[in-house]
């Protein structure tokens, strides 16, 4: 494992994802999600202290990742591409998958054996704010973006500010995400020395958009963000926002942010089209084939993947009544599959994402164990925050043990220790079985034909591309 960039955050979706995806293909579990495991006592030694010391401690911790608006001119982010490559090992491999982020598909990169290339990365931006203020997040954020836009023209720049969820973290610091155009010098070269000849490119195509804001040639605002609030919600306000900002002593009942001109690709989730045409054009120049999976929201490849690792453990002949529902960043391919675990990944850890785990019980033959993580953002009474008790009906359905991958349910959402125990606990199942040699495309595609496919996902299928409104960027 390498170092990433200094203005990269490792808390962030892609960071984490593709660590977890590199160390499961080197043969290594991803502990303390990436960090070094000498943090490990002191996130831990977090549960000693009061809650506003807590809160404190997880600002903190996402400052210190963050970059002052002088640096953004500096910034290269061929670095970012050049540390991607470190990360994986050095051999040709069947595939290679590019594009969105996507904890589900990270189990689905596991099982292929295959490298994951994310287009979009979260640079944080030191910036000191009210959150409920988004006018002036966006108005500060304009120079500093600007900057890093001028220095890196096969980028766009998406300037995201969510004031539920990331309640916490926004008082600090700006979130930009910046999407690759084109793959760029340090991805075609790795395309061309890790694809193996006539090998497949798989682009990655998650359609979640999110009305944005123009603020010029490359660059859009958006106010809000996939989670616990509705767009609607962000605009407009409503009854669940009033109760929130009241919770919280916000000087205001609903959001003043700025009027939406277009839609564009979500800032985290979402896939910017110019990428698609990139890879086609460098496909045909190369002789790669290509091939598409394409989805509407971030959770939809979830039961998917879910099914696919249920019938590769039948097809192993081992057991599959074990279901470790993940959430965000708090996800583990190695240990997955060291302990015969079907992996059923959550977006974040709001009502949305409690519907889908529910649905999926509810579709699917029951599991003797259900293992939870619930990613900890530090906001309790979220627009969409499910309190403990919900999530305890989750693991009430297993048929012999549910369990709890932290130290206290009760503590959610401010168990920052759960970053340093989660491997832990999943060691703790003391089920063992030995790491399979990896699935082919053949392969997932024969567990498609028999499964009968997946109406939220399309793997292969030429649906029609979504497309940016005025005043947004693809």
């Amino acid at each position: 494992m390498s170092s990433a960039p200094r203005f990269l955050a490792s808390f962030d979706s892609a960071s984490a994802m593709l660590m977890a995806t590199a160390a499961y293909l080197r043969g290594e579990p991803f502990p303390a999600l990436g960090q070094p495991t000498w943090l490990k006592p002191l996130v831990k030694a977090t549960d000693l202290l009061p809650r506003r010391l807590r809160e404190a401690a997880f600002v903190v911790a996402g400052f210190s990742e963050a970059v002052s608006g002088r640096r953004l001119a500096r910034v290269d982010v061929e670095e970012v591409s050049q540390w991607v490559a470190r990360e994986y090992p050095v051999r040709r491999y069947p595939a290679v998958a590019i594009g969105s982020s996507n904890g589900a598909l990270v189990h689905l990169w596991a099982a292929l054996g295959i490298p994951w290339l994310p287009q979009t990365f979260f640079i944080p931006l030191a910036e000191r704010v009210h959150p409920d203020d988004p006018m002036t997040v966006l108005r500060k954020g304009l120079e500093p973006g600007r900057a890093l836009l001028d220095a890196n023209p096969d980028i766009q720049l998406h300037h995201m500010h969510d004031a539920n969820q990331d309640r916490l973290m926004v008082r600090a610091l700006s979130y930009f995400r910046y999407k690759r155009r084109t793959l760029g010098a340090t991805y075609e070269r790795f395309l061309n020395q890790r694809l193996a000849p006539g090998g497949t490119i798989i682009i990655v195509d998650c359609r979640q958009s999110w009305p944005t804001t123009s603020l010029g040639d490359r660059f859009v605002f958006q106010h809000g963000a996939v989670g616990g609030a509705t767009e609607e919600e962000f605009q407009h306000g409503g009854a669940r926002v009033e109760e929130y900002l009241r919770r919280y002593g916000s000087p205001v009942r609903r959001w003043a942010g700025p009027a939406p001109d277009g839609r564009s690709p979500e800032a985290e989730w979402g896939f910017a089209p110019p990428l698609d045409e990139d890879i086609e054009r460098f496909a045909r120049d190369h002789g790669y084939r290509v091939r598409r999976l394409v989805f509407d929201r971030p959770s939809s490849p979830s039961p998917m993947v879910a099914d696919l690792y249920r019938w590769w453990y039948r097809q192993r002949r081992i057991p599959a009544n074990r279901l470790f529902v993940e959430s965000f960043i708090v996800l583990e391919p190695w240990w997955t599959l060291r302990t015969g675990s079907v992996p059923l990944w959550m977006t974040f850890n709001m009502e949305r994402s409690l519907t889908d785990v529910e649905r999926y019980l509810d579709d699917r033959e029951t599991f003797d164990e259900i293992h939870l993580a619930l990613f900890q953002h530090g906001v309790p009474g979220a627009v969409g925050w499910k309190q403990p008790q919900r999530w305890r009906q989750v693991l009430d359905r297993a048929t012999r043990t549910g369990r709890y991958i932290g130290r206290d349910l009760d503590a959610f959402p401010h168990e920052m220790s759960m970053f340093a125990r989660y491997d832990e606990a999943l060691r703790q199942i003391p089920a063992r079985y030995p790491l399979p040699g990896y699935l082919t495309l053949e392969q997932f595609d024969d567990f498609l034909a028999d499964s009968g496919g997946y109406d939220e996902v399309h793997w292969d299928q030429p649906v029609a591309r979504h497309r940016a409104g005025k005043g947004g960027v693809q």
